[in-house]
């Protein structure tokens, strides 16, 4: 699974690492131990609002906008819901109802500078930061915008946006961590990944099938971790 990492880059950098023509919002601070219902920047194309004659004018426009973390569908009739859908399982996206809707139109890139696992190790659980070698990592995500039932229809706040992080099967270099590991789009596809074009859900398949194995480094990190309220660069020091 992915429930911690850190993503350090301001918005500067994420713009020009990631082709983004629009900002929405505020910028957040670097933190170094993003956690489930936390607010996370993330990349996303939108397309121009479609009407009785056909979309709207114009090409889809790429943002770096904040949203929170953990999916909450649509149909939910109650918020708390998205505690439980911080990942996805890409071998289902496309079949579960929770995220089969957002996986044909509603589809996302969260910069993150790595992630950290829990290996089980006599009886207790030791953290470990994973990363790449130079570069910043791209997870696959859903979002979706829930409608707030306690606001008004014309009010702009009533729309909640909330995302996942889909993971897949880890591979025997990083098995011996965890056996889920979060799906990382390479810089050559994550154009196709986030085309709100892209709506037949067997060739978004098929674009989850060709995402390679990363190539990521890691190493043993302090169990200061643990506790989200820990928040430091120094959360990413290998243990001595």
């Amino acid at each position: 699974m992915c429930g911690r990492y850190a993503r350090s880059r301001p918005d500067d950098e994420l713009v020009d690492l990631f082709d983004v023509s629009e900002i929405v919002g505020d910028p957040l601070p670097a933190s170094y131990n993003i956690a489930p219902t936390q607010d996370a920047r993330v990349v996303l194309e939108r397309a121009p609002r479609e009407d009785a004659d056909g979309p709207g004018p114009g090409g889809a426009t790429r943002q770096l906008r904040t949203l929170r973390w953990g999916l909450v569908p649509v149909w939910a009739k109650d918020v708390k819901i998205g505690n439980r859908m911080v990942n996805a399982r890409v071998e289902t996206i496309t079949e579960k109802p929770s995220f089969k809707r957002a996986a044909a139109k509603r589809r996302l890139l969260v910069p993150a500078d790595g992630y950290y696992e829990w290996e089980e190790r006599e009886g207790r659980k030791v953290p470990h930061f994973l990363h790449a070698p130079d570069g910043v990592l791209a997870f696959a995500g859903l979002y979706e915008l829930w409608p707030d039932p306690a606001r008004a229809e014309d009010d702009p706040d009533r729309w909640l946006w909330t995302f996942t992080i889909l993971t897949t099967r880890a591979s025997d270099a990083l098995g011996h961590i965890h056996d889920r590991t979060p799906v990382i789009v390479p810089p050559d596809m994550r154009d196709d990944w986030l085309d709100p074009t892209l709506t037949d859900l067997d060739l978004v398949r098929q674009v989850l099938d060709a995402v390679p194995e990363p190539h990521l480094e890691t190493h043993e990190v302090s169990t200061a971790v643990n506790s989200p309220r820990n928040d430091s660069p120094d959360l990413l020091a290998p243990v001595p």
